[in-house]
């Protein structure tokens, strides 16, 4: 009889343990981070009686949780790289609205300065039409010094958040060992610590967030956790700690640095992931990108600018100056291994030309290696000067050694130091040091369209004289050297003739339209200076610059385009990615839950099935009780 009461208080015991652990699964159907517990049960035993095997009832083996760690390890990477994503994306469009289209643009503000030569040109002694040129250089300027002061502003946040994040990354780290320790502590107890392994598991998950990990787990029950692939961030009890530092060659670049108690390593931004992953991408690639097309379309434009502007002459009959202050030529960043003692340094070679992108110069025991970031290609060459990429690079001190390398970064700080020049208005530069006069004798249809200095060659102002041919080329006498040849051996030497085409000579520029005739004849002269107010030729040269193939084959005017379109290119790809990896992150997610989650119209069910267990094992005892009751009545 007390072996049928021991069965009764057994079962008793092991459904209201399952009511437990129902009640406490219904408790926690919302807890972030909760799986599910089951309780286990398994036979106490047997006797054996008259040859007979009797039950002994049934014990409880143990409280599991519901928990699969390839899913559970699929939804923190997942989470990882969603964030990553997110937070890249969150980024872009902040950066994405400091460069608007329409009249708020810097493409707006790059053609109004152009565009307001047209009045100069019209009526070159009107002081306001130069004033407003004036203005609108300085609104150009301006707009540059704006973006680039908010773009700064932008990054400076993008740091701030990659420090908090970091400092959020160590303190998870922490948790993690601690958390670890409590569950080395506990391996000696029967059952499993559930709701600490769900501690952890949750900690793991929010530190997937913030960086890609991977896991390993030990014999005694902790967890290691890796970052960067291989770095030791939680082993066992002890915790390693991440910083962030200035890049050693370019201190603008932040780094992140492991720290161990054996070890310290710059970890690969690549390797990073989460959302310290994406504010890194972020702040050292596309912040940096999106400086130097911006820097670019300055640097072009300043150098364009401010050499045009130096070809004309003045309302006081002077050369003219620069129209922007010109930019310094920018130094190289020498990096932290360099053994010799050489300055490196770039200015702009041919405006024309330039590529946005930073560049590395190595010196090898052959020469020198320039090495475009943007794309990888590089360039070897026996020394330095050369001129690359529309840049010279030169040493401007010392000497380098074999080995070395600078990191040259020529349009970074371009926007943020421009400046207007110019500031009078009769200080404009407007007319050209030479003009055209046809001959009196002329019988043929050609009109001259325009005259204007393009580059600043020293026989600019020598007398040029073009005759025309019955066959309608020209002969040119009076040119200095570094013209181009004759198109015909003759004789006479000649060149042919297409009208609306510009004729280059001697640094001018002279477009004719219209058909000559056989000895039809145009001198080109330096400019009387009685004639200075009335000439606007080299306001001409400049509305010319708006249709110069500048960037990579896009004109001056649409040196904004390439901006907007590198950005809307990046925001749309980062969108897509980002939508992509959160789609991805919910599925794993939602598999994971269907493991580990609480189902409560299940937990419904198991309630009504061991409430009735319960129930059925109280009404046993019960019997047992009035059974062992009668037995005792009858003996006495």
């Amino acid at each position: 009889m007390s072996s049928a009461l021991n069965i009764g208080t057994l079962a008793l015991n092991a459904n209201l343990s399952a009511l437990q652990v129902i009640g406490n699964n219904i408790a926690n159907a919302n807890t972030e981070g909760y799986s599910r517990q089951n309780v286990s049960m398994v036979t106490a035993g047997y006797q054996k009686l008259g040859g007979l095997y009797y039950g002994k009832g049934v014990e409880i083996e143990s409280v599991t949780r519901s928990h699969d760690a390839y899913l559970t390890r699929e939804a923190q990477i997942a989470t990882s790289v969603s964030s990553l994503d997110a937070a890249r994306l969150t980024r872009l469009n902040q950066l994405e609205n400091l460069f608007p289209t329409g009249e708020q643009g810097l493409g707006s503000a790059l053609n109004g300065m152009l565009n307001a030569w047209s009045d100069v040109a019209s009526s070159p002694t009107n002081l306001a039409a130069r004033s407003a040129v004036i203005s609108k250089g300085e609104e150009f300027a301006s707009r540059l010094r704006d973006t680039a002061g908010q773009v700064d502003i932008l990054a400076n946040s993008a740091r701030q958040q990659i420090g908090d994040t970091v400092k959020t990354i160590n303190r998870l780290a922490q948790d993690i060992a601690k958390i670890n320790q409590k569950i080395v502590d506990s391996q000696g107890d029967k059952g499993e610590p559930n709701d600490l392994l769900d501690q952890r598991d949750l900690l793991i998950t929010q530190l997937s967030q913030y960086a890609q990990v991977s896991t390993i787990g030990a014999d005694d029950g902790s967890m290691n956790v890796f970052i960067a692939g291989s770095q030791p961030l939680v082993l066992g009890r002890n915790a390693g700690t991440l910083s962030v530092v200035p890049d050693s060659t370019d201190p603008s670049r932040p780094t992140i640095v492991f720290q161990s108690a054996s070890s310290t390593m710059t970890l690969p931004d690549s390797a990073v992931g989460g959302e310290l992953g994406g504010v890194l991408q972020f702040l050292n690639e596309d912040i940096r990108d999106a400086r130097n097309l911006m820097g670019r379309m300055a640097l072009a434009a300043n150098t364009l600018v401010n050499t045009q502007h130096q070809l004309g002459v003045d309302l006081r009959g002077t050369t003219g100056t620069n129209f922007f202050v010109p930019l310094a030529d920018t130094a190289g960043l020498p990096f932290e291994t360099n053994t010799g003692n050489a300055a490196v340094q770039a200015g702009v070679s041919d405006p024309t030309a330039l590529k946005p992108s930073d560049y590395e110069v190595r010196f090898t025991a052959s020469g020198v290696d320039i090495v475009r970031l943007q794309d990888g290609e590089s360039a070897s060459f026996a020394g330095l000067p050369v001129d690359y990429d529309g840049l010279n690079f030169q040493i401007s001190a010392g000497a380098a050694a074999t080995g070395d390398s600078f990191l040259v970064k020529p349009f970074s700080d371009v926007a943020r130091n421009m400046q207007m020049g110019v500031a009078a208005a009769d200080r404009l530069a407007v007319a050209s040091p030479v003009v055209v006069s046809p001959s009196s004798s002329n019988i043929g249809g050609v009109s001259v369209e325009g005259l204007y200095p393009v580059s600043p060659s020293a026989n600019l102002s020598d007398p040029v004289t073009l005759t025309f041919l019955s066959d309608g080329s020209f002969t040119a006498t009076g040119l200095g050297p570094g013209n181009p040849a004759p198109d015909n051996p003759g004789p006479p030497p000649n060149y042919n003739y297409t009208p609306g085409k510009p004729i280059e000579f001697n640094g001018w520029s002279l477009t004719l339209r219209g058909s000559p005739a056989a000895g039809d004849s145009f001198a080109i002269t330096p400019s009387p200076s009685a004639d200075q107010r009335q000439n606007a030729g080299n306001a001409t040269g400049m509305l010319a610059l708006r249709d110069l193939a500048t960037f990579d084959g896009e004109t001056l005017a649409n040196g904004y385009s390439a901006l907007l379109t590198d950005m809307g290119t990046r925001v749309q790809g980062a969108k897509f990615s980002a939508d992509y990896s959160s789609s991805i992150a919910a599925s794993a997610e939602s598999a994971r839950a269907s493991v580990s989650g609480v189902n409560l119209d299940e937990e419904a069910a198991r309630l009504l099935q061991f409430q009735q267990a319960y129930q059925a094992a109280a009404k046993y005892m019960q019997i047992a009780q009035g059974l062992f009751d009668t037995m005792l009545q009858t003996v006495r």
